[in-house]
């Protein structure tokens, strides 16, 4: 990590960690929904962004591991502090498991092929009715707690998800800048060349692809610890797409763009869901994906880097404006 890394990290920490003091409870709920999407959104951007493997099933990790963590805790009466990682471990091992015939496909093909994982996971939990209670759901799903008095409520698993969420942060940045990071980026470059150089392209791809998985996992364990309820209708496609859309929108080539999108969808999502029925009286829900999609195609079509991107490409305007020396205009003399 650089050192401009550590201290965003910190401040962004100081941030939370002093956010119960001044902020609504409301306000709380879109900075959780932030730290869970953005966790996710991390992992698709490792994948997407530096592998250049596109996945479109991606609710299905984070739907199993919020399955696996809330049926642990409701059926066996297993402590959250262990059904949280139960959920991100039980989420990685498929990940794997599935990587393995999966990214031996490459572009539109992988692409379906997860899009069909994602579907098969869905069915699962709709029609498992013994285990997953089916298209009704279970809820009564037991919340870790901190041992701090002055966290409870909303404000304890604010703590949690951005305990998880900083780790995650912190070790994707060191990651992307370590060897396995550039051997990522060599093959999202080149899988051809990165072969003639010696990498087992199958091997880091089964690797990133497994570590995305994990993460997706463990943002949905820490969402059923958050919700306390649980039902298949929240990790299906669209889902997926919202995920790739923050991913997209904040920036593939930046891990902070996995926070920043994350970030910016839930409060537009949450902006749309105020606003429109007072600027568009009748509409419906499917008008907020319509809008999704104008956005994402804007983003990709005017500025690709998102919007991480957009901030290091103005920051570094900026700098040059500010190192570039001042010229002055020589006087004139009569000749």
């Amino acid at each position: 990590m650089t050192r401009g890394d550590v201290t965003a990290v910190g401040v962004l920490a100081a941030l939370i960690a002093l956010a119960p003091l001044v902020a609504s409870g409301y306000q709380l709920s879109i900075l959780i929904s932030t730290g869970l999407y953005g966790i996710a959104t991390i992992g698709l951007v490792l994948l997407v962004g530096l592998a250049r493997q596109v996945s479109l099933g991606h609710a299905a990790f984070f739907g199993l591991g919020a399955y696996v963590s809330g049926l642990l805790a409701t059926r066996a009466g297993i402590s959250p502090w262990l059904t949280i990682p139960a959920g991100a471990l039980a989420a990685m091992a498929v990940a794997y498991v599935v990587g393995r015939p999966v990214l031996r496909l490459h572009g539109h093909y992988l692409a379906m092929a997860t899009l069909g994982l994602g579907i098969v996971f869905q069915v699962v939990l709709n029609e498992w009715v013994d285990l997953t209670r089916g298209p009704s759901g279970f809820g009564s799903i037991p919340t870790a707690t901190l041992p701090l008095p002055i966290a409870g409520g909303e404000t304890a698993s604010l703590y949690l998800v951005w305990l998880a969420a900083l780790a995650v942060l912190a070790l994707s940045l060191w990651l992307v800048r370590s060897s396995p990071g550039r051997a990522l980026r060599a093959i999202g470059d080149s899988e051809v060349a990165s072969e003639l150089l010696g990498l087992h392209t199958a091997d880091w791809k089964l690797r990133v692809f497994t570590l995305s998985g994990a993460y997706a996992g463990l943002a949905g364990a820490l969402y059923a610890n958050y919700v306390t309820f649980l039902s298949p209708q929240p990790f299906g496609f669209i889902f997926s797409l919202e995920l790739l859309v923050m991913a997209v929108v904040g920036g593939l080539a930046s891990v902070w763009g996995g926070m920043v999108g994350a970030f910016t969808l839930v409060v537009l999502t949450e902006t749309l869901r105020r606003s429109l029925p007072e600027w568009l009286p009748g509409s419906s829900g499917e008008l907020e994906l319509v809008l999704f999609g104008v956005a994402l195609a804007a983003m990709v079509l005017l500025r690709p880097t998102g919007l991480v991107g957009l901030a290091a490409a103005g920051l570094g305007r900026a700098r040059s404006l500010r190192a570039a020396p001042a010229t002055a205009e020589e006087p004139l003399h009569a000749g």
